[in-house]
């Protein structure tokens, strides 16, 4: 077999059947089209995205890829790295840029190595993100970056990459798990008293509002009703003075073409638009992603981001609800802490050495971190 590595600065320069072909075709966040919409729609570059897709053909069969980004800052990764952004400056040498194996502004644990859907022998996908890495490293020593960071990967890749000398750091996020519920009741009747009781009275304060909540798919929401779903998404980042990344073309391109993989909640008071939360959806999965309103109804947001999406996973038979990072208050309404992985590597022997061991300790606060919040599970112990 011949082999061959490409590295090119654009989805535009690959097929996109072939692409799909790689990873988990229903995983919406390496989807050739999602990539593509970022790159095109003016998500990427003004915030310090710059792509470099790294391709490996077998016999001039696309078979294995990764996405990456050099980056000049760390906006948008959700893997808070400024300490040691910081400590490089201090001792007078440069962090930035770097090279990052993420999905922007996205974090959502899912594949980053994509292989051919054909390859399922185990010797050989770990003989072909072996090639990868070595590339990347490769081109990181020649590019003059200060290393690689593979954000969001599932956990049995992430431990894997150790023994590349790819170092592992965890964070924790609330997530929601399908247990063969029949309906949204039925979720209920596995709480506890008072934590049913609680989402009983916010979604019975909700419904005081008279509003109309619906749940569309992407290719659903006419241009209009997406131009306003924008504008209800830019306008938070507005009132707190800062930038939406995410423009009004890439939401019009992604509803288009990406259709039943996304999924809108709308909240109407009469005719208007007053609320909207986006969703992507996988064959197992929900993830929420953006969140916009323009006026401030008691629990709306509980409901349009939570509440709904819980239904929907039932409804549909999707298994995990995953709503974007951070938030306690999630584990009130049904959200588990859940430990995530990502994995570094410097080319700085020293600076290698020192995030070892910063990361060695952040892990024992991580796991006493989770344990702690376990314990306010809001779930029926006798369940």
């Amino acid at each position: 077999m011949s082999q061959r590595l490409d590295i090119v600065t654009s989805l535009t320069e690959i097929n996109p059947e072939h692409w799909n072909q790689l990873g988990e075709a229903d995983y919406p966040f390496t989807r050739h089209e999602f990539l593509l919409a970022l790159e095109q729609q003016d998500c990427l570059h003004e915030f310090g995205w710059q792509p470099v897709y790294f391709t490996l053909f077998v016999d001039d069969i696309l078979t294995a890829a990764i996405p990456c980004y050099i980056k000049n800052n760390s906006y948008g990764e959700l893997v808070f790295d400024h300490s040691w952004a910081q400590a490089y400056e201090r001792s007078g040498r440069a962090y930035y840029p770097k090279l990052v194996s993420a999905i922007p502004y996205t974090p959502a644990t899912g594949p980053r190595f994509l292989l051919h859907s054909s390859i399922i022998n185990t010797a050989q996908q770990d003989e072909l993100k072996k090639t990868l890495i070595n590339c990347i490293k490769s081109f990181c020593r020649d590019q003059q970056l200060s290393g690689w960071h593979l954000l969001f990967e599932r956990e049995n890749v992430a431990k894997t990459l150790v023994s590349e000398g790819m170092l592992l750091r965890y964070d924790c996020q609330f997530h929601w798990t399908n247990q063969n519920y029949h309906n949204f009741d039925d979720f209920l009747s596995r709480l506890t008293s008072r934590k049913r009781k609680n989402i009983r009275k916010e979604r019975a304060q909700v419904a005081e509002h008279k509003l109309t909540i619906k749940q569309l798919h992407g290719d659903e929401l006419s241009a209009q009703q997406w131009t306003r779903v924008y504008r209800l998404y830019a306008g938070i980042f507005q009132r707190k003075n800062g930038t939406a990344t995410l423009t009004e073309h890439f939401f019009q391109t992604i509803g288009k073409i990406l259709k039943h993989r996304v999924m809108v909640v709308l909240a109407f008071d009469q005719d208007e638009i007053i609320a909207a939360s986006v969703f992507f959806v996988s064959d197992s999965t929900l993830f929420g992603r953006v969140w916009g309103c323009d006026e401030y109804y008691q629990h709306l947001h509980f409901e349009c981001c939570y509440y709904q999406g819980i239904d929907y996973c039932i409804k549909n038979g999707l298994q995990k609800f995953d709503p974007g990072a951070q938030g306690e208050h999630k584990i009130s309404r049904g959200f588990l802490p859940t430990k995530t992985y990502s994995a570094h590597w410097l080319i700085e022997p020293e600076f290698h050495k020192i995030i070892d061991n910063f990361l060695q300790q952040e892990e024992r606060y991580i796991t006493e971190y989770c344990r702690e919040l376990e314990v306010k599970s809001p779930y029926r112990q006798d369940l």
